[in-house]
This record gives C-alpha cells, structure tokens and sequence, in this order.
C-alpha cells in the first residue's frame, strides 16, 4: 500500500489578492516620479544652502572668502536646482552653465592674457591658473536613499491596502 499526499486549493479566496494585483497593474507613476523629483531637488537645495558636504558625507573644501561656499557667487546654482518628471523617471539637477565647475572641479588657465586676473578678499590677484575644488552637490547620501524608498514604499503601501 502506499502513502500520498494530497493538496486542494480552493481559487475563491484569491479574490482579495487578485484585486490588489489589478491596482498595481494600473498603477500610474507619474505622481510617484515627481514626488521623488521633488524630494530631490529638495535634498540639493538644502545641500547647498545648509549642509554643505558632497553626497557621501565628505564636507566641502573650504573657499578663500570664507563666507558661505556655493551661496555668495553662487545664487545662479541654487536658482537653477529643478527637477522634471514622467511615467517612468525622475530628473533634478542644475540647469546653469557652470555647474559641472562645482560639481567636478575645474582647472582654469588664461588663454587669451599671459595670466588670470581677479580680485579675492578685496586683493587684486594675478594667477597662472586656479584649481577650482569639486564640491559635488548632486546625488544621493545613504539618508537620501533611504527617504525615497520610504516615499515609494508609502505609495505602494497604499495600494495594496
């Protein structure tokens, strides 16, 4: 004689779960995909304006002025932060030119005279190039993170509630 087993699954109580599945198939996330673009520019605007350190943590070298880096001369960064969105992504970041100088670091030389010249601290200087320091203020710090998963996590628990 032998022994088996026997399963019987009964498709009415799938009821429930297959509603919740049809509403994340419908799910529409342009919504979602500017709330994180917000949340993004958000997290840049106060890098720059309060936090001042990179993404991951590091602080930012400071400037010669001594006053407040990337503020004083650098209204047009913080003017330009903006984010943009669709159904399946989120953008933000700096629409001004010089950007990627604060971002990246730059080297700066005279091209057209035999030096730079400019004035810093109300001294008038002369210089063969300046070495600009990145001073990344795009991206994302481990709380950033953190704070959209919680963002997408809200959404989708609402879904399926």
């Amino acid at each position: 004689m032998s022994a088996g087993i026997s399963l019987s699954v009964d498709a009415a109580d799938f009821g429930p779960a297959v509603a919740k599945l049809a509403a994340l198939a419908r799910f529409d996330a342009s919504d979602l995909m500017s709330a994180i673009g917000a949340l993004g520019e958000s997290h840049t605007r106060r890098r720059i304006e309060s936090e001042k350190t990179a993404p991951d943590g590091s602080p930012w070298p400071p400037n010669h002025a001594g006053s407040s880096i990337l503020l004083e001369s650098g209204q047009h960064l913080l003017g330009s932060i903006a984010w943009i969105a669709s159904g399946d992504e989120a953008q933000w970041g700096s629409s001004w030119q010089f950007a990627h100088v604060h971002q990246d670091g730059a080297v700066i030389k005279a091209k057209a005279a035999p030096s730079l010249a400019f004035m810093l601290g109300g001294s008038f200087v002369l210089a063969k190039q300046v070495t600009i320091p990145a001073r990344p203020f795009i991206g994302l710090s481990d709380d950033n993170r953190q704070e959209i998963v919680d963002l997408v996590t809200d959404v989708f628990g609402g879904l399926i509630r």
